[in-house]
């Protein structure tokens, strides 16, 4: 796609909003209240609001590879405790895919450059669930599965955290766990059960 179709796709874009509704735009700039928070994968393939047919406002977003929720990343950290803390979400998700050219980069092992200390928190997760993934012989199936954890792990980050814990605690926030199969089409709800992580974990991360 090269840029004069990008613009022109937008006129299009603007007409089709107007021809609905001649509002459109000065309800949009009123402000947002996003009920869910979406932490997803930077792959283009992969768009949050399209898969989820959400409308602009419905939906606060945060993309990065392998949609990972890093303690020490200041720009996820960021996006979590504004979702939380100022739009008031009622639900966080992190929603993985599979194919995902992150979680497969990371179990290669070639130099990346910029990105190894990036992907070695995927590597990490490989770590923590080796054995139940070695067991795996069918090598796509076992991407996929890691695919799987890795969402899991990146929503115990997420509870580990205090904004997360104290939402949780006072207005019944919600953690989700998805996986976007980009075979079918499908979104999955891994239905982890994240209450049991936050019973195991209280005695380390517990936060007031």
């Amino acid at each position: 796609m090269n840029l004069k179709t990008v613009f022109e796709n937008n006129k299009s874009w603007i007409q089709g909003k107007l021809d609905v509704s001649s509002d459109y735009f000065k309800d949009l700039s009123d402000g947002q209240n996003p009920e869910l928070l979406y932490i997803g994968c930077s792959d283009s393939r992969v768009t949050a609001e399209e898969l989820m047919g959400a409308a602009p406002g419905e939906v606060f977003v945060h993309r990065n590879i392998a949609n990972m929720v890093i303690s020490i990343d200041l720009n996820v950290m960021s996006v979590v405790n504004y979702a939380i803390d100022h739009l008031k979400v009622k639900h966080v998700i992190v929603c993985g895919h599979y194919a995902c050219g992150g979680v497969k980069a990371a179990m290669q092992s070639a130099d990346l450059g910029i990105l190894n200390p990036w992907l070695r928190n995927i590597r990490d997760v490989y770590r923590i669930h080796r054995v139940e993934l070695n067991a795996i012989e069918c090598e796509d199936k076992r991407y996929d599965r890691l695919v799987e954890l890795n969402v899991q792990e990146q929503c115990v980050n997420l509870i580990k955290t205090a904004a997360v814990q104290k939402a949780v605690r006072d207005r019944g926030l919600e953690v989700h766990g998805w996986v976007f199969d980009i075979h079918t089409g499908k979104l999955i709800d891994l239905k982890i059960d994240l209450e049991k992580y936050l019973d195991d974990i209280q005695e380390i991360y517990h936060l007031d």
